[in-house]
């Protein structure tokens, strides 16, 4: 059974290329969904709806997520809603940038 710790674990590796933060500190992961199969969806955001590296971002943590043993299928449900803002980020990531 895929568990949502080994899923956000995996998703510490997707890193937003303009900032070089990853994904999952920065507040993107909204919420992972895994269903009896095995089947995992994600719904995330970015940082901003113009990002021009969005795609890259999404394939690249479908690809990290899909690499976790036993893993069917992968989803990622893009959202701006609620819209990401700063505090959003990881507490350390806050206290770094002073917010």
């Amino acid at each position: 059974m895929i568990t949502k710790d080994q899923v956000l674990e995996a998703l510490k590796n997707v890193i937003d290329f303009e900032l070089g933060l990853d994904v999952v500190s920065l507040g993107l992961i909204y919420d992972v969904d895994i269903d009896q199969q095995d089947n995992v969806k994600i719904t995330m955001t970015m940082t901003t709806p113009a990002c021009p590296l969005a795609g890259m971002i999404l394939q690249d943590a479908e690809d990290k997520v899909r690499e976790i043993q036993g893993v069917k299928d992968v989803k990622i449900d893009l959202t701006f809603d609620p819209p990401w803002t700063p505090d959003r980020m990881n507490e350390e990531l806050r206290k770094r940038f002073g917010i």
